[in-house]
């Protein structure tokens, strides 16, 4: 079996370090997987469950703050303390291929050079800012890499934008995933969002952002809509936000709170912080939002709302214009137009019969096109490959 050393930016449980988790539980009976991440944390809870190895040292992580107070001529010291920490702790043992689940991460483009070793990078990102560093990136995964694996064509085609040549030794794999719990009954449901909501009834509709808790994923947007929304007596709706912060943007999460308390929205909104059983969360909502204000590289909320039967109403951008297909399993509307976004809601409050069409539809697509089963199968053969 092959050795494969795995290399991710954190330990939270979100949309790339889901997808990590679902590829590296499906093949660990078939490789050798050691995996690298900078902290404990959920992702590294559920791997340890798994019996996967997990290495807890520097990935030497690409951020904003590594351009500011001269931190960048600190990086050639973080790069030898990194491989040589990572080094130390692999002994003797030989790797055959690195694959890093994200460009924000440098540990396996070094490591891979330094040792001569097979690397796969894994794009999930879109990065537009800073603009010196989304100029650099094309160039540095040309170099750096054997094979690019873009999770969705409007990942690759940021990148082909400046280095074409990266098509030759590129693929794309869409993220997959399975739901591996039956919907909750409607008794469920409705115990769920009276726990929720205090003043909640079986006609009312809840609509749904399910997501970390930061500038781009929409949360301010889809609020200040809600609140026009809510100026019609006749919208009998309720906001669902599900996610947390990380620990530098807690202010974020207070900023919210203090916009819902100031719109006196407190009885119809609620916040609930990141949940490891989520789909019950989603069986609970009536509508998924993915209102992204950044463009979403793939977008595996959506996906997670149309396993669940939900319509999802997204931004018409990036990776999400490749799940959802508009008017069949959901809506698209303009980025950061909240008039548009507004309409779309109220499309589907004032057609209620959607919600269960484009719920069902969405179900289809989600199973064919986005099965983990398919998802799995392509990085076995990539592997194989090499």
């Amino acid at each position: 079996m092959k050795n494969i050393l795995f290399i991710h930016q954190s330990a939270d449980l979100y949309g790339s370090d889901k997808t990590l988790l679902y590829l590296l539980e499906s093949i660990k009976d078939v490789a050798n997987v050691i995996v690298v991440v900078p902290e404990e944390g959920p992702l590294t809870e559920e791997f340890k469950k798994l019996n996967i190895e997990v290495f807890i040292i520097p990935v030497i992580k690409v951020s904003r703050q590594l351009f500011t107070n001269f931190n960048v001529f600190k990086l050639p010291f973080q790069i030898y303390k990194a491989v040589s920490i990572f080094k130390k702790k692999l002994g003797n043992r030989k790797i055959d291929l690195i694959h890093s689940n994200t460009i924000a991460v440098f540990l396996g483009a070094f490591y891979s050079k330094i040792y001569n070793i097979k690397h796969i990078w894994h794009v999930h990102e879109i990065i537009q800012h800073p603009k010196m560093v989304a100029k650099a990136y094309p160039f540095l995964v040309d170099w750096f890499s054997d094979c690019v694996v873009f999770n969705s064509v409007a990942s690759a085609e940021h990148l082909y934008k400046n280095k074409p040549k990266l098509k030759e030794k590129s693929t794309i794999i869409y993220n997959g995933l399975d739901r591996n719990v039956p919907i909750s009954s409607k008794e469920e449901q409705m115990l769920l969002r009276n726990s929720l909501f205090k003043s909640i009834d079986k006609s009312s509709i809840v609509i749904g952002l399910v997501g970390r808790i930061n500038r781009h994923k929409g949360q301010q947007l889809l609020l200040s809509v809600f609140n026009e929304l809510k100026k019609n007596p006749e919208n009998n709706i309720y906001l669902l936000f599900v996610g947390s912060t990380i620990k530098s943007q807690l202010f974020l999460l207070e900023e919210l709170k203090d916009e819902i308390k100031n719109k006196n929205l407190e009885n119809f909104v609620t916040i609930v912080d990141f949940q490891k059983e989520i789909w019950k969360f989603y069986d609970c909502i009536d509508i998924v939002l993915v209102p992204t204000t950044d463009i979403e590289s793939f977008g595996l909320v959506a996906i997670e709302g149309m396993l669940s039967k939900k319509p999802v109403i997204a931004s018409n951008h990036g990776g999400l214009k490749e799940i959802v297909i508009h008017n069949k399993t959901g809506l698209l509307f303009e980025p950061n137009n909240a008039s548009d976004l507004k309409k779309s809601i109220e499309s589907l409050i004032i057609n209620q019969n959607l919600i269960e069409l484009y719920g069902k539809e969405g179900e289809k697509r989600a199973k064919f096109d986005f099965s983990l089963e398919k998802y799995v199968n392509n990085f076995k053969a990539l592997y194989n490959s090499f």
